[in-house]
């Protein structure tokens, strides 16, 4: 997730579980795993994998709820954590190419994700297969002929505000709106849309970077 995402949100007290340990296997039960799960992912029809923060750490970016999180942080008083590099110039992951990769090989059908990086899409990744149910810090939107517009620079704001440019359509030309969900905002209906029907369809659904909470 972006630094910059996280302070352009509206601050919030409570922000559930933080501070979560990392669990590590042992690399003879690692191994074991992944030719458990090649096996699944070979004999899948119709895989949707699920994609959260961690997949982004090793590109520079920090999580949120991790031992070093943002928000981790934040309750302990210690700030915003320092990344790597700018945000901008953080660029995919293994796990992002092996994805990209799934994909051509015609084994993995979608992507629903809470990233924000716009990393997926760097990767070469498909917009047609993607829902991001946060949105997207390079991405704006016109709210008339919804038309997207993915920048090489992090958007202004967040929360679904307008944004100091407008839509290139000569017919159109509304003012462009950020992508990017503050506390208070509804899931995207179209991206939800999308990773509902995608769900109803899996019968293999992997989750990567994040976890769910009971």
């Amino acid at each position: 997730m972006s630094l910059g995402y996280a302070e352009k949100l509206s601050f919030r007290e409570d922000v559930g579980s933080v501070g979560m340990p990392e669990i590590f296997d042992p690399p003879e039960l690692v191994q074991n795993k992944i030719e458990e799960l090649a096996v699944m992912v070979q004999k899948s029809k119709h895989l949707v994998v699920f994609t959260g923060a961690g997949i982004s750490t090793s590109s520079g970016i920090p999580d949120f709820r991790g031992p070093k999180g943002v928000w981790t942080l934040q309750r302990a008083g210690k700030g915003i954590p320092n990344a790597s590099l700018p945000f901008h110039r953080a660029v995919p992951s293994l796990t992002h190419m092996a994805l990209v990769e799934l994909e051509r090989a015609g084994l993995l059908k979608f992507i629903i994700s809470q990233n924000v990086d716009s990393l997926h899409l760097r990767s070469g990744f498909p917009r047609a297969k993607l829902s991001e149910l946060h949105g997207n810090s390079f991405k704006e939107i016109c709210p008339c002929c919804k038309t997207e517009y993915l920048r090489d620079f992090e958007i202004e704001t967040v929360g679904l505000k307008d944004t100091p440019r407008r839509c290139s359509d000569k017919n159109c030309g509304a003012r462009l709106k950020d992508t990017v969900l503050d506390w208070e905002d509804a899931l995207p209906p179209e991206e939800m849309n999308s990773a509902k029907e995608h769900c109803r369809s899996a019968d293999l659904v992997l989750c990567l970077g994040t976890r769910f909470l009971h």
